[in-house]
């Protein structure tokens, strides 16, 4: 089996998890407080206060990936405290785990968004360049078998193109998910962010089915680094986003991005009122888990 490298996102400062909030069901004031204080991804929703990205690494690991990169802010130890203090070489579980930190450039209040922290994380990696890596958000929980898919080296680049009736989320949330646009052998033409009704009901392929992208790519490195380096900010969001650089990528070399079609649902951890929905979760679907 190939030993992957799989680069986990993580930088991010979690404004709309630490946002005050309704919450629908009472949740453990640690569980609150690890919402307010920590990365979203070290909230204890596990089985004896396990942190939510055991889980991913334990889905990575039993992947095969091997080793693993998460991006880091400035402001948040959370993270390095619990899987090893060391930049690089920290054991866990069979894993081989370092850290890169998305600095905040100067001027700015927050990190400017996940093509930059892909960016900086590249560079910090310059021995992984020439080879392919996985890449995903650190707050949603991918399974084995959209990590496993990643793997595959029949394309230059892929992604995982969920099917948005798969997910099993509410539809004003599901409505603003990034859509997917594909030639007829599942190459990645476009992906929109924030789309409109009539975009979406555009995206829909013949089969019926509207396409939406969760984060999670599979990237050569001297393929994708130049465009990370070149995206533009978001008008309205003003962050660099790994998205559009997917899709400058997918545009100046076509055929260049596979999109594997997926129909699962991928458990979010964004907002306060996941936490209870996340963790009911994991009870059902990893009842005996063990790293």
């Amino acid at each position: 089996m190939i030993e992957g490298k799989l680069i986990i996102l993580a930088g991010g400062i979690s404004s709309r998890m630490k946002k005050p909030a309704e919450l629908k069901e009472n949740v453990e004031n640690r569980l609150i407080e690890d919402a307010n204080q920590k990365s979203k991804s070290m909230i204890g929703v596990g089985q004896n206060y396990r942190p939510f990205l055991d889980y991913l690494l334990y889905n990575a690991r039993e992947s095969g990936y091997k080793d693993i990169l998460i991006i880091i802010g400035e402001k948040d130890d959370s993270i390095r405290k619990y899987y090893g203090e060391k930049d690089s070489g920290n054991e866990f579980y069979g894993l081989n785990i370092s850290y890169a930190i998305q600095k905040i450039p100067r001027g700015k209040e927050k990190p400017i968004g996940t093509a930059d922290a892909l960016f900086q994380g590249l560079l910090a990696k310059s021995e992984w360049s020439g080879k392919r890596f996985t890449v995903c958000n650190s707050d949603n929980l991918y399974s084995q078998n959209a990590l496993t898919l990643m793997l595959k080296e029949e394309y230059k680049n892929a992604m995982i193109d969920y099917d948005r009736d798969s997910l099993e989320f509410e539809l004003d949330r599901i409505s603003k998910f990034a859509v997917t646009f594909k030639d007829e052998e599942n190459y990645l033409l476009d992906i929109l962010e924030k789309p409109t009704e009539n975009e979406i009901e555009k995206s829909r392929s013949k089969d019926g089915i509207i396409g939406v992208s969760m984060n999670i790519f599979s990237l050569q490195y001297n393929m994708v680094f130049p465009f990370l380096e070149k995206v533009p900010y978001h008008p309205v969001r003003k962050e660099k986003e790994l998205p559009i650089a997917v899709k400058m990528l997918a545009n100046e070399f076509p055929k260049s991005v596979f999109a594997y079609p997926l129909a699962e649902h991928v458990p979010d951890l964004t907002v306060k009122n996941d936490i209870l929905i996340v963790k009911k979760y994991l009870e059902n679907h990893f009842s005996n888990f063990k790293l």
